[in-house]
């Protein structure tokens, strides 16, 4: 994920600076795209471990 991120900065300057060639532009759309994909998984793998105080309430209740 860092490379990835280091080298979509890397466009994002060179951009800036003097422009990108069209395979650059494609090169860094497939990389946002690719960051924008790891990124939801990461976040969502995140909102699946979290525990709702009110489901381990429920829990306890039960047993």
């Amino acid at each position: 994920m860092e490379k990835l991120v280091a080298r979509i900065n890397e466009l994002s300057r060179k951009n800036k600076s003097v422009g990108l060639t069209e395979e650059e532009m494609a090169e860094r759309e497939e990389l946002r795209r690719q960051y924008l994909q790891q990124f939801r998984k990461n976040f969502k793998d995140q909102l699946d471990t979290i525990k709702w105080a009110e489901d381990e309430d429920n829990d306890k209740l039960k047993h």
